[in-house]
This record gives structure tokens, sequence and C-alpha cells, in this order.
């Protein structure tokens, strides 16, 4: 049996990893320390939403705690995905030299976490 060696091989990367030119590898292997970053983030929010629900029954209300159990769980999927776009994208503008886009993941972080605190805070102090 022959391999076709004059056909190159279908490229296995999205699509909007093949335009343009490859970047310099080092700003490659930086968008995906920032990428692995958030998902270390999601993790930790995964991990306080657990810790919220198994251990802050003495604390704060059944109704309070599992709500915002849930909403921490919800919000660290949507930032996976956040995360995840936004590498692509990035990846994408290195390519083909475009400017990047605004960080909403840190937006959106930064006001869930600011609106659980408070709802914690005012949960703890009833």
């Amino acid at each position: 049996m022959f391999v076709d060696v004059t056909t190159p091989p279908r490229d296995w990367r999205p699509r909007a990893l093949r335009k343009g030119t490859d970047p310099d590898p080092r700003f490659t292997l930086a968008n995906e320390r920032t990428f692995l970053a958030w998902i270390r983030t999601s993790l930790g929010i995964i991990a306080a939403a657990v810790a919220l629900e198994t251990f802050g029954g003495d604390v704060v209300s059944t109704a309070v705690r599992t709500t915002m159990s849930c909403v921490l769980l919800v919000f660290a999927a949507v930032l996976v995905v956040g995360a995840l776009i936004r590498w692509v994208r990035v990846e994408e503008a290195m390519r083909t030299e475009r400017p990047l886009s605004p960080p909403w993941a840190a937006f959106l972080m930064a006001g869930m976490l600011a609106v659980a605190a408070v709802v914690l805070t005012v949960a703890i102090l009833r």
C-alpha cells in the first residue's frame, strides 16, 4: 500500500486558526497561558460554589445558598466558554494582524463576583 504524498493532508485546525500567517510562538503561548488562567479561575469559582453549598448551611439560608451556588456554577460554565471564544479570537487577530477585542469576560467576572459578594454579605448579616 502506498501513501499519496501529492495531496496535502486535510487541516484539522478550526478555520479561524488557518487564516493569515503563524504568529511568533511566544505570543501564541502567552495567549494559551491566558486561556489556562481563565480555566483556573473557573475551577476556583466551581470550588467556591461547592464549598458554599456544602459548608454554608449554618450561615446562609437554604434558598440563598442553593441559588448562589447554582448562579456561580452557571457563571463558571459561561466563563469557560468565553475563555475558549476569547482564545480563538485573539489567535485569529494575531494571525491576521488585527487589533484585539476588549476582554468582556473580565468585566463579566468582576460584575458577577461583586454581585455575589454583596448578596452573600446581606444573607450572612441577616
